[in-house]
């Protein structure tokens, strides 16, 4: 008899003799597989059809991890297959109620802000829907499994060698999964947009593994210091200052006019293409292209850089803490009244969370505003900006940051309210039958702009507005190789930052000096925003003026210097590259380790 004659005898007479040990076996194995199906229906997700292979795989990794590091602790089927279950159904119940509330799922920076979802508790409804009986009847079934086929027994040891191969497996794998280059090189990341995507097990652990930024090379409190005592800040002018300021991150604000090759029939924002007086004007280098808005708010308000950040990660769901520096902050340091309004939902990119961390004393979402006028789908960009204005005719003095949703994307959900502006010639309508409406939404953009401008040109308080798109449309390749009359792959790095090229304005209602062709990048327009209206800048702020004069944009995608040359980092010169490094320390310190000596450098009183 062969070997595995001789084993397949053994284990069907072990099966005869002891059926009951191995349907303990089996309910136990099938565990991992009812807690990932019972998650993803808390989780809003079929997972037969929104997972592909490989997320059930790397899910399944973790439930199997969970349920056999309990049966090694506890040494009994039945109880770490009903513990790991429940607890399991918890965290996807609270996971149900974030995703139910937020529209997105629970991220790593929830559970460290508990405090502020407990504040804001009782203004929800828990009553269970749908997803949550589908998701206790399968509890419930399980467990009855559980407690029917698994007896309970006198604690039963896994043998000492197997349990060591057990606990190495678990282990390295988590080794790997959080400590090494893995998941990058896999390029593997959290999903942003629908967060769902990855089943809810695996996005969350993405997000803990991405959840903290790495400390630079050369790093140490004493460095800092060192660098505090070199800009102590500078103080404001409240003389110059305004009554209001008015911050207008614009959705998917692009200029393609800064292609050659657009060749519209007419100029989308000639608004925008005539404002002179009383305005510094130029082109912003975002971080970003066809999507990622957060991302920028995030550079805009704080001075910091998605360029130390790990890629695809959004500060606001991962970075954001209690007391963060921020441009807001600042204002309401200086007795500004401080507003932050999106007309879209409050819970995209954990927004309430972070403009609260950020120090905004108000929020604003769609539901603030009155009978609205859509256009598409979207709140449109005139009833956005009537909102502004009521706004700061309501405060005495007005910090107001808003980011529009009029030009969302995408460019093919209809022409509600939308006239058909502006044509574009064959060789780029076929490379991209949706550009021409996103060309009409500017135009649209452009007159509500003009309005704006009108109204605070007429209004007697000191007003200044700071106008910028965030990221260029995400039309498709074709219609940019179209536009760069090359594939894409042969851009030279100055090509490259074109496709994240936006503009931007500071304009005011009274006398400011002006610039034209000004070039910046998100961070830095904070700083400039503080200067324009007077405001004290910090130590911080002051550094990051000074390095403005060395290199104007920074983003992970390339840096343009003093001299106007577009450069990748590896092209830096020293000088350059100490600045930088420089940079990364204080913006380490300011997101991640911001110890009491060196806070009056980032911070107001």
């Amino acid at each position: 008899m062969s070997v595995v004659d001789d084993l397949s005898h053994r284990l069907a007479r072990d099966l005869e003799e002891h059926p009951g040990k191995w349907a303990s076996r089996l309910v136990f194995l099938l565990g991992p597989w009812a807690c990932l199906w019972m998650v993803e229906i808390l989780n809003e997700n079929n997972i037969f059809k929104d997972l592909d292979d490989w997320q059930v795989l790397m899910n399944m990794v973790f439930y199997y991890s969970i349920f056999i590091a309990l049966r090694l602790l506890l040494g009994r089927n039945r109880r770490a297959a009903a513990l790991g279950t429940c607890l399991c159904f918890l965290f996807g119940l609270v996971n149900h109620y974030v995703l139910r509330f937020r529209g997105r799922i629970l991220f790593p920076a929830d559970i460290t802000g508990w405090r502020t979802a407990a504040n804001v508790a009782k203004g929800f409804d828990y009553s269970a829907d749908s997803y949550m009986i589908q998701a206790s009847i399968l509890l419930v079934a399980y467990l009855a499994l559980v407690f029917y086929c698994v007896p309970q027994r006198k604690r039963a040891r896994i043998c000492l060698p197997a349990a060591l191969i057990l606990w190495t497996v678990i282990l390295g794998y988590g080794y790997a999964f959080f400590c090494t280059g893995m998941l990058p090189a896999l390029d593997i990341y959290t999903q942003q947009w629908v967060t769902q995507r990855n089943g809810f097990l695996l996005n969350f652990s993405i997000a803990l593994r991405y959840s903290s930024v790495d400390k630079p090379e050369g790093y140490s409190k004493d460095t800092v210091l060192e660098l505090m005592e070199q800009y102590p800040g500078v103080p404001g002018d409240p003389e110059q200052r305004p009554v209001n300021i008015v911050v207008i991150m614009n959705e998917s604000f692009g200029d393609l006019t800064v292609f050659d090759g657009l060749d519209a029939s007419e100029d989308p924002t000639p608004f925008l293409h005539s404002m002179e007086e009383n305005t510094i004007q130029g082109w912003m280098y975002s971080s970003v292209t066809g999507g990622g808005t957060a991302t920028i708010e995030f550079e805009y308000l704080t001075g910091f850089t998605s360029l130390f950040q790990p890629p695809h990660t959004v500060a606001y769901q991962l970075y954001v803490e209690e007391d963060m520096p921020s441009l807001a902050a600042l204002a309401g340091s200086q007795g500004y009244a401080t507003t932050a309004f999106h007309p879209y939902k409050s819970s995209g990119w954990n927004r309430v969370l972070a403009y609260q961390y950020l120090d905004f004393d108000r929020q604003m979402y769609e539901e603030d505003v009155p009978d609205p006028y859509i256009i598409r789908s979207y709140i449109s960009d005139k009833s956005d900006y009537e909102m502004i204005c009521r706004s700061t005719q309501a405060e005495d003095t007005s910090f107001f940051f808003n980011v529009t949703m009029q030009n969302h994307s995408g460019y093919a959900q209809g022409w509600y309210n939308l006239p058909r502006t502006i044509q574009l010639p064959e060789r780029l309508r076929s490379a991209d039958h949706t550009a021409e409406q996103f060309l009409a939404l500017m135009r649209e953009s452009d007159k509500a702009l003009e309005e704006l401008i009108s109204y605070y040109s007429q209004c007697e308080e000191p007003t200044l507005v700071v106008f910028f798109g965030d990221h260029q449309p995400p039309l498709t390749n074709a219609f940019y190789e179209v536009l760069y009359g090359k594939r894409l792959s042969e851009r030279t790095t100055e090509e490259v930052m074109q496709q994240y090229a936006v503009p931007f304005f500071i304009w005011a209602n009274y006398d400011i000096p002006e610039q034209r062709d000004v070039v910046i990048s998100p961070n830095f327009l904070g700083v400039l925003t503080a200067r324009t209206a007077g405001l004290p800048l910090t130590g911080y702020m002051e550094f990051l003026a000074d390095l403005y004069d060395v290199m104007p944009a920074v983003t992970p995608v390339g840096f343009v210097t003093s001299d106007g040359q577009f450069l990748k980092k590896s092209e830096l010169s020293q000088e350059q590259k100490d600045w930088l490094w420089q940079y990364e320390i204080l913006n380490y310190c300011g997101m991640v380790d911001l110890f009491d000596e060196v806070r009056p450098m980032f911070c107001m009183d």
